[in-house]
Order: structure tokens, then sequence, then C-alpha cells
């Protein structure tokens, strides 16, 4: 009999170091920004934590061939795709590895192309490692924002080396599907660039009819110049505990990966290892679970929302970050808005675009429930206020 795992239970985070939560300490403002689920970690993960810490001796560690081995063994199974063991390389975060990413590639004249909304780190790679950056814009299709490939397809830039991809997109939780992917691929294998594709958000896509297909599991041409980052830190809340993987299946770009990341970044931590083991190799249960009540949440929110007039919000695929278009409110500063309404959100000048907040529904129904009555509260108000 499958065990249950009560979504529902709302720990209490204070004064627990929590980023997410002391933001808004004390202030009654409900945290719904960064992405940082409010769900227990799996006990099977507590419990691979626990056994460990009785050996009391936390030195340096390396990482376990059995985790290697059950990486192997996961994109074969998941994404048919066949990778070896040799092309793994271990970061303590996919923010640091797509640092580490553009730092290898090329020099100060390389042009990186970054989708124009997206997850703030990923623009400020480049800028962090001196490499130019050119924003790709974003086109709407089937109701969810991707890259523009006709953008993208006119590019004639020699210096345009790196191509950021970010899949499924955070905001907005589109997945790329296929024919998208394998336009990209072409026109990386055509146009000599490297993608650097942030997967982290794998695991989480919420439609049955939806599917993840990492780009480089396409073709072996697109393989060779692919960095595909992953970890188990956003779909089982590990974040804390530092730990992600790059497949590079090229050696030169794994070389160099290894050189620019050598005395900068430190090795990952040993529960890193061992929570992110524990995950894959016993976490499938919680994650359908975790999967289903997602999707209430989700479901819940995108008929709450399209229904507080001057908000909209498309369907979302994967993740559990919610992209709210807020612009027809005409807010100059809607983060404050919402915080004076008592929900700190994401905001979307962060991400690339103002008119759109980022709402984390990675929490209990009924913390979401709350958020949107202070939101659609503070909304009629609004209007209200403006007598129309």
């Amino acid at each position: 009999m499958n065990q249950y795992y009560d979504f529902d239970r709302c720990l209490d985070r204070a004064h627990t170091n929590s980023v997410k939560h002391d933001r808004y300490a004390d202030s009654g403002i409900l945290p719904m920004w960064v992405a940082d689920m409010d769900f227990s970690v799996a006990p099977e993960i507590t419990g691979a934590i626990k056994s460990r810490l009785d050996h009391d001796v936390y030195g340096y560690t390396h990482v376990p061939e059995s985790l290697n081995a059950l990486i192997v063994e996961r994109m074969q199974r998941l994404y048919q795709w066949s990778i070896k063991p040799e092309w793994l390389v271990w970061v303590p975060g996919v923010v640091a590895a797509v640092n580490i990413a553009c730092r290898s590639i090329g020099d100060s004249t390389t042009q990186t192309l970054s989708p124009a909304v997206v997850y703030p780190h990923i623009p400020e790679a480049p800028e962090l490692n001196n490499r130019c950056l050119e924003r790709v814009p974003m086109t709407s299709r089937w109701q969810r924002w991707v890259m523009d490939n006709k953008w993208l397809a006119g590019r004639g830039d020699v210096n345009d080396k790196i191509l950021l991809l970010c899949n499924p997109h955070n905001p907005g939780g589109g997945v790329y599907r296929c024919d998208e992917l394998s336009e990209i691929a072409d026109m990386a294998i055509e146009k000599d660039w490297v993608v650097v594709s942030d997967e982290v958000h794998c695991d989480l896509i919420l439609d049955p009819d939806k599917k993840h297909i990492p780009i480089a599991s396409l073709n072996s041409a697109i393989e060779q110049r692919s960095i595909t980052l992953m970890a188990a830190s956003k779909t089982f809340n590990l974040a804390g505990l530092g730990c992600s993987f790059a497949i590079i299946p090229n050696q030169q770009l794994r070389q160099n990966f290894r050189r620019a990341a050598k005395g900068i970044i430190s090795h990952v931590n040993l529960f890193g290892y061992i929570s992110t083991q524990a995950a894959y190799q016993h976490g499938d249960e919680w994650h359908r679970q975790l999967l289903d009540y997602l999707r209430i949440n989700r479901d819940y929110l995108i008929r709450e929302i399209n229904q507080i007039r001057g908000l909209k919000l498309d369907p979302i695929e994967a993740t559990y970050l919610a992209w709210i278009d807020v612009s027809e409110l005409g807010l100059d500063n809607p983060s404050v808005f919402f915080e004076q309404a008592g929900v700190g959100m994401s905001p979307g000048r962060d991400f690339g675009d103002n008119g759109f907040m980022r709402l984390n529904f990675g929490c209990s129904l009924a913390t979401l429930k709350e958020a949107v009555s202070r939101m659609r509260n503070a909304v009629n108000q609004y209007w209200i206020n403006k007598n129309v």
C-alpha cells in the first residue's frame, strides 16, 4: 500500500533562517516569491540524511559511483537518452553552473543569447563573466511564452556563441515541444552555438499530455554542443543542500567547464549527494503525489485569478510558478501594491516584464486560497477607488 504524504500540513518556518519567509518576517505578508516550496521533504530523504548523520564524521566527499549510475539509468528511462558517467560534472547549484558555462566558453567578445523574459540569474551570468548579452524576444504559442525561433533564425552575428535555454520555461511554465527544440538544435549546429540548457524544473510537468525533452537528447550533433543542467532541488525541495549536475558529452567543453570552476566553485556537500540519491531512488511516490497536489493548486489558481478583473493567468504546463498578467491595472509598482494587500510575490520586472507578477503556489491549498482572497479584495478596492 502506497504511503500517503500530507501536503496540506502547514509548517512554521519562522526562525529557520528561511530566505523565503524572513523577507516578510512579522509583517503578516504571505511569502509566495522565491522557488522554494513549503512542503515537508519526503521522509525517505530525511531518513537517508539521518542515517548518514549517525557516522559523526562529515569530511570532504566525492560523488558516489552509485549516484552517477543512477543518473545514467534515469536519463535512459525517462528520456531514452544514453549518457556516460564521465559526462557528469557535479556543482553546488544550477545558477553556479550557468555562470561556469558562460565563463568557460569564448572570451570578452563572445555574444550570449538569453530569453528576454526569464529567471534573472540566467541573463546575469554572461554579464558577470565578461560576456556580451543579447536578449531574445519572446512569443506566445498555444497560450505559453517561449523564445521567438524566427528571430533566432535571423541572427547572423559571428560573435554569437552561447544560447541560454530554460526548459520548462521559468516564469510561465511553458514546456518546449519537440519541433521547437529541433529548430533550436538545427540553428545551434548551423550557427556554431553551444546550448546551455537549464532544465532544473524537468520533473515538474503538470500536464499529463506534455513531456520534457532534453534538447541534448535529440541527436548526437546537438548533444556534442550542449551543457544540460539538472537537479533534484526544485522537485524535492532540497535547494538549501546545494547539489546539481551538468551533463556535458563533449570532452573539450567538459574540460573547459571544469577548468573554469577550479578554485572558485566548491565541491558539492555530503548531504547534497545523500539527499539527491535518496530522492531519485525512493521519491517516486512522493513525487507523484506532489504533482497531483500542485495540479489542484494550479487549477484553483487559474480559475480564480481569471475571475478577478484586471488579472490574467494563462495555462501552466509545468513548475509551481504562476506568471500573472497584471498589466491592465496600470500600476507603476505592482510588487508594492500586492505586498500592501498581504501577498509577497516576485516582481515581474526582475524577469524582464513589469506587467507581470510571479506567484509560487508550492504551498498548502489553504495558504493559496488566503492569498487569492487578499489579491481579489485589493484589486476590487482598486477599481472602486478609480470609479471605473
